[in-house]
């Protein structure tokens, strides 16, 4: 069940309130999940109940997505606010340094809170942030076609499309391999999370300069990339691994950009293997 909590973070303009959506279950040590732009918290519904075998889960829904409320008026949507702001939920919710999974612009959270050294452990997804600049104009306009997309659609046309294997995979198959796996409700949610995302054009403008260059020593990393990830193209991951020398880099073959979907078990394989790997003692 969805629930919201507040709490303070500090912002550019002073300390300001902000809300966010999350779903929590199981029990262990804390793992935190973070969707991409556009999306929301149920991207992570294929895996969760694997992971919370193992960790109490926490999934988020990013401030301005989701069910969660955009960030308050004239803080930025950029790492600098967003990343710390995870830290503080972190902290409203009684968790100290979990575990993080994020996809795409969560799996750059997610090295972000690593790199301020707020986690445990760190599975990045394609995280974004590895890109050259034209592969960032590529992607960005994917993602900006995609919501022209959904905010085009009537919601009787989306229920239409839904219901079929190509209208689920016009709909989605930008992000995911295997478009058609998706049942006809989760695509409309999706959609309809993508039409609403009040932080959309905000993060995407924060985004435009940003690059992950910083190594991240010191703790578990994992970069996985889908094989047919089409938005963040594999080839970013030979850069992010360079990036982060440490890290394990890992192809998810068969696997599109959001790869939960696609091979639940594969992920979530990766995600424990990660998260267990902090718990090794080293010599």
């Amino acid at each position: 069940m969805t629930a919201t909590v507040s709490f303070t973070i500090d912002t550019p303009l002073g300390p300001r309130t902000a809300t966010v959506a999350y779903e929590r279950k199981g029990a262990g040590e804390p793992l935190l999940l973070l969707h991409g732009i556009g999306h929301h918290l149920q991207a992570w519904h294929p895996v969760t109940d694997i992971l919370a075998a193992e960790h109490e889960v926490i999934a988020v829904d990013l401030p301005g997505f989701g069910a969660s409320a955009p960030l308050p008026e004239g803080v930025a949507y950029d790492l600098g606010t967003i990343a710390p702001a995870l830290g503080a939920l972190c902290t409203a919710l009684g968790v100290e340094r979990p575990h993080v999974a994020g996809n795409s612009l969560g799996g750059l959270l997610a090295l972000e809170m690593a790199r301020n050294h707020l986690v445990r452990s760190v599975t990045a997804l394609s995280p974004a942030g590895f890109w050259t600049e034209g592969e960032r104009r590529y992607a960005f306009g994917a993602l900006l076609a995609m919501r022209a997309g959904a905010k085009a659609l009537p919601l009787p046309a989306l229920e239409r499309l839904s219901r079929s294997a190509a209208g689920r995979a016009a709909l989605t198959g930008t992000i995911y391999a295997r478009p058609a796996r998706r049942s006809p409700q989760a695509v409309v949610d999706e959609t309809l999370a993508l039409r609403g995302a009040t932080g959309f054009e905000k993060t995407l403008a924060a985004g435009g300069s940003v690059r992950f260059t910083d190594d991240v020593p010191g703790l578990p990393v994992t970069i996985a990339w889908g094989a047919r990830d089409r938005l963040l193209l594999r080839r970013q991951g030979i850069r992010a691994k360079r990036t982060v020398p440490g890290a394990r880099l890992i192809r998810l073959p068969g696997c599109g950009h959001v790869p939960m979907s696609d091979d639940p078990a594969l992920v979530a394989r990766v995600i424990l293997d990660t998260a267990r790997s902090a718990r090794v003692p080293t010599a």
